[in-house]
């Protein structure tokens, strides 16, 4: 049910061509930047709910991930202080809608229908799809095993369109953490969340050592930073940044520092092809 490696890179190349689309056509004017310039802070949603791309840090209580990276790192780049306002699948796009944050670093990667509500820096910065957390003695195979069975997963989750044409009897919680929690007391046969939560969790073993994941992934999406309708000066703003993140190798390290596994090819296949259109 996965995309195919064609269809995905089609869908990166389709994306990067934003780039320079947007540049070539006259930009609506937004007031993010001058906002964010005033009051010199930018506020990014981020989900910490558990993972690599987003956690609180058990010492420090501080924000940790890859998410949280990239967050303090646009801030950084724009001379500001960053803001990190953690958000939830199931409300993460009306904190952005609303104004209570300036952008979305919160899992949530591109579809068709989400670009209809919200705007997105043209480049994107990584690529995900979905896995399932079961049990080891599943009899699930396949995706379409689950067609019928109860299917734990998060409220505005990226794969519920997909496993709602599986047929699966979905049961959306408000976080993840729920969700996984649910599995675990067996009211759901599987937990279907992004691949990049499920496999490091499944990696640690421990109380989670009768489970496996279920592949390939499903539906492989890109991931970018989300802002406002018609926020095309913010968009232009960022966008160099984001490709310079690939040019210079920085997302790698980031991905590697954050221990996310298995690596994406999306970050190599990016990085060779910004690299070869230079600046």
């Amino acid at each position: 049910m996965s995309l195919s490696t064609v269809a995905r890179r089609g869908l990166f190349a389709a994306l990067l061509a934003t780039t320079g689309l947007a540049a070539s056509g006259l930009a609506q004017a937004d007031a993010t930047l001058d906002k964010i310039q005033q009051r010199h802070k930018l506020a990014v949603g981020v989900v910490l709910s558990g993972g690599p791309f987003g956690a609180i840090d058990p010492n420090t209580r501080e924000p940790i991930g890859f998410s949280v990276d990239l967050a303090r790192d646009l801030a950084r780049q724009l001379g500001v202080e960053v803001d990190l306002v953690a958000v939830q699948p199931a409300n993460r796009v009306q904190f952005l809608q609303q104004g209570k944050v300036d952008l979305l670093i919160a899992n949530m990667e591109w579809t068709p229908e989400r670009d209809k509500l919200l705007g997105h820096v043209p480049t994107p910065f990584y690529r995900v799809g979905g896995t399932a957390a079961l049990a080891k003695d599943s009899p699930v195979k396949t995706w379409a095993d689950l067609k019928g069975q109860p299917v734990c997963t998060s409220q505005g989750s990226s794969y519920t369109q997909a496993l709602i044409d599986l047929g699966a009897d979905l049961k959306a919680f408000k976080t993840s953490a729920e969700s996984l929690l649910a599995l675990r007391g067996n009211n759901c046969v599987a937990a279907v969340h992004d691949a990049t939560l499920i496999n490091p969790l499944l990696a640690k073993g421990g109380e989670w050592s009768g489970y496996r994941a279920l592949t390939p992934e499903l539906n492989p999406a890109p991931s970018v930073i989300w802002t406002r309708l018609g926020e095309t000066d913010t968009q232009q703003r960022l966008d160099p940044f984001v490709k310079q993140w690939h040019r210079s190798g920085w997302l790698i390290e980031r991905e590697q520092a954050n221990h996310i596994t298995p690596a994406s090819p999306a970050l190599v296949e990016l990085r060779a092809k910004l690299q070869g259109e230079g600046a």
